[in-house]
C-alpha cells in the first residue's frame, strides 16, 4: 500500500529545464500590456465596473469586412486571415474581480456597439515565464476560428483549454487546426493558480476549482452561440495536453460538464510522479489521488494567514482585496506548505471524486476519447551519471528502488546509460504506464482510442537540452497541431499532416480513422491496441506496451487500482 502525500505538506528543488518540460510550449501570440480599460491589476482593491468591451481596444486592428457576428452578449466582428476568419478575445464571462474573485464565473454584461475582435488579451495572471508576467485578471476570453468559405453546412467545433500545470500558459492560435481540418476551432482563457484554485471555507463550502467552472462556462457559451459561426452545437470536442489533457479528464467526470460537449482528446494528462513526490506541479493529472475540500481548505486558512487576512473579520473580502501580484508571489509554486491550492481538488459538485476513481468505477459521462501520452515523458531532472541514477532513483521509488533497479540496470541501456535508463522508467512510472491503465478503465464504460506518441526525432523545444537523447519528449506532438512545420524532414511534415486528419477527423465522426490515416481500432479489455504514432506515415496499432514498460509492476501501485 502506499504512502499517500499531499501537495501542501512539502517542497523540493526543480530545475528550470523540468520546469519548463510541462507547460504550453509552443509560442503564442500574448499582449505583454494590460489592455486599456482594464483594472488597475496590481490594486484591485478599489470595486471597479466594467467597460463597454466595444470600447477596450481603440488602437486594434480593424475589422476585416463581412466577419461581423452577433453574439446572445452583443456583436463582435473580427479578421480573414489565410482563409480563416477569426475573432480574437472574445468575452466569455464577466471579469471575476470584486466579488467575482473566488467565485462561479457569470456571464458578461451586454455590450452595445460591435465589438472589435482583433487582437489577444492579456493571459490570465501568472508570473514571467511562459509570458509576461501580467496581473490582468479580466481574461476571461475565448478565441474562435472557421474556415471563411465554411457554407451552411454546420462544421464540427474542437475547444482547446491550453496546457501549464494550470499555473502557466495561455490560449494558442487555432487559425491554422480551424483551415486545414475544416473545423470551428476556440481557444479558452481561464483562471490560473491560486485565483484558479484557492479554496477556503470563507468563500464557501464548496470553494475551489473555479478554472475547471471557467472551462465549463465558455463550453456554455460554446452551446449558446457557436452555430452563428458556422459551428455545430451537438458536435463539439474538447482538447489539450498537459493541465489542458488533465482538463479533458475531469470534464469526463465532471456532471457539470454533461451534455456540453461528446468527445474528448487527452493528450499527456499523467504526468504528475506515480508515488506522490513532487516533479514542479501540485497533485492534478489525470491518475492522481486529488485532495479533498477540507484538506484544500485547511491549506487555504494557512494562504489567508500568509497573505495577512488569517484574523480579520472578512476573510473573503480581505482576500479579496489582496493584489493579484502579491497573491502570486505568496502562492510560489504551490509546492510550501503555507502556497494554498493551486490544481483541481475534490470538491463533491465540479469533481465529485479524483477523474482516475471515477473511470474505475464507471461514474463518468457518456462521451468519446482519444486519450494517450508519449514515449519518453519527464517533469523530473535529468541525470548524467551512475551516482546521481542511483540517487534519485532511491529518492524518487524509496521502498520501490531495489526493485527499479533489477528491471533497469544501467547494463541494458546504450550510452549515456544513467540518462536513457531515468527518462525510460520516469515515463513508464508517470505516464505510459498510468496511460494504459486509465485506457483500460474508461474502454469498459465509453469508447476509447488510445494512442502513444513515439516520435523520438520530434524537433527539440526550448525547454530541452539538445544535446541529449530526449526521446519522444512530452508533448512533442502540440506544434504540428498549431502550424505547418514546413522546415522539417518529410517525414515530419507527413507526421503533421496524418495528425490533423486524425484529430480533427475524431471530431467530425468520433473515430480517427479517415482518409489519410492508417486504421485505428477502438481499444477493448480483450484487444489493448494502441496506436503508436511515427513519422513518415509508419503508424502502426501495438498490444505490446504494457510489456515493454513494465506496467505489471508500475500498475500495482496505481490510486484506485482495486
Amino acid at each position: 500500500m502506499k504512502t499517500k502525500k499531499r501537495h501542501f505538506t512539502f517542497t523540493v528543488g526543480v530545475s528550470l529545464v523540468a520546469a519548463m518540460a510541462l507547460t504550453s510550449s509552443v509560442p503564442v501570440a500574448v499582449a505583454s500590456a494590460v489592455p486599456p480599460g482594464a483594472p488597475n491589476a496590481t490594486s484591485p482593491q478599489t470595486p471597479w465596473s466594467a467597460p463597454d468591451p466595444a470600447t477596450r481596444q481603440a488602437a486594434a486592428p480593424a475589422c476585416a469586412a463581412d466577419t461581423t457576428v452577433q453574439t446572445d452578449r452583443g456583436a463582435v466582428c473580427g479578421l480573414v486571415t489565410n482563409g480563416v476568419r477569426s475573432w480574437l478575445a472574445v468575452p466569455y464571462a464577466a471579469p471575476p474581480v470584486g466579488e467575482l474573485r473566488w467565485a462561479p464565473p457569470r456571464q458578461h454584461a451586454p455590450w452595445t456597439e460591435t465589438l472589435q475582435a482583433t487582437e489577444r488579451s492579456a493571459p490570465c495572471p501568472q508570473p514571467a515565464f511562459l509570458t509576461p508576467e501580467t496581473f490582468n485578471e479580466d481574461c476571461l476570453k475565448l478565441n474562435v476560428a472557421a474556415p471563411a468559405d465554411a457554407g451552411t453546412t454546420p462544421l464540427a467545433v474542437m475547444v482547446e483549454f491550453h496546457g501549464g500545470g494550470f499555473r502557466l500558459g495561455s490560449s494558442t492560435d487555432g487559425t491554422y487546426l480551424a483551415g486545414a481540418g475544416r473545423v470551428v476551432h476556440v481557444s479558452v482563457d481561464y483562471r490560473l493558480g491560486i485565483l484558479g484554485f484557492l479554496a477556503h471555507k470563507a468563500l464557501g463550502a464548496r470553494s475551489g476549482n473555479w478554472a475547471l467552472r471557467d472551462q465549463q462556462e465558455a463550453l456554455r457559451w460554446v452551446q449558446r452561440n457557436i452555430s452563428r459561426f458556422g459551428g455545430d452545437p451537438r458536435n463539439v470536442t474538447i482538447y489539450g495536453a498537459s493541465a489542458g489533457g488533465s482538463s479533458v479528464c475531469a470534464h469526463t467526470t465532471s456532471p457539470l460538464s454533461r451534455g456540453l460537449f461528446q468527445k474528448g482528446i487527452s493528450q499527456s494528462g499523467e504526468y504528475n510522479s506515480l508515488r506522490g513526490h513532487e516533479t514542479m506541479w501540485q497533485t492534478q493529472d489525470c491518475k492522481a489521488d486529488l485532495p479533498t475540500e477540507a484538506e484544500a481548505q485547511q491549506a487555504g486558512d494557512r494562504f489567508a494567514a500568509a497573505v495577512g487576512c488569517g484574523n480579520v473579520a472578512d476573510v473573503a473580502a480581505c482576500l479579496r482585496a489582496v493584489p493579484a501580484k502579491t497573491l502570486l508571489e505568496k502562492a510560489g509554486d504551490g509546492l510550501g506548505p503555507d502556497n494554498g491550492t493551486l490544481a483541481p481538488i475534490v470538491d463533491g459538485t465540479v469533481l465529485p471524486l479524483s477523474p482516475a476513481e471515477a473511470f474505475e468505477t464507471g461514474r463518468i459521462n457518456k462521451v468519446s476519447l482519444m486519450h494517450g501520452v508519449d514515449r519518453d515523458e519527464t517533469q523530473l531532472p535529468g541525470v548524467n551519471t551512475a551516482e546521481e541514477y542511483e540517487k534519485l532513483v532511491k529518492e524518487q521509488y524509496d521502498t520501490l528502488a531495489p526493485e527499479v533497479f533489477r528491471r533497469y540496470p544501467l547494463k541494458r541501456f546504450p550510452d549515456p546509460a544513467a540518462f536513457i535508463a531515468y527518462r525510460t522508467l520516469v515515463a513508464d512510472s508517470n505516464s505510459v504506464c498510468p496511460a494504459l491503465l486509465n485506457d483500460e478503465r474508461l474502454s469498459r464504460h465509453i469508447p476509447v482510442f488510445a494512442f502513444q506518441v513515439d516520435n523520438a526525432d520530434a524537433p527539440p523545444l526550448f525547454f530541452l537540452d539538445a544535446t541529449k537523447p530526449n526521446g519522444s519528449y512530452h508533448i512533442n506532438e502540440v506544434p504540428f497541431l498549431i502550424f505547418p512545420r514546413t522546415d522539417l524532414s518529410a517525414n515530419q511534415q507527413t507526421f503533421g499532416k496524418q495528425l490533423v486528419a486524425q484529430w480533427t477527423g475524431f471530431a467530425r465522426t468520433g473515430n480517427p480513422t479517415v482518409d489519410g490515416t492508417p486504421y485505428w481500432s477502438r481499444f477493448t479489455r480483450s484487444h489493448p491496441t494502441v496506436m503508436s504514432l511515427v513519422p513518415a506515415g509508419d503508424s502502426q496499432l501495438t498490444e505490446e506496451i504494457s510489456k515493454q514498460h513494465h506496467c505489471d509492476f508500475w500498475q500495482k501501485y496505481a490510486a484506485f487500482n482495486r
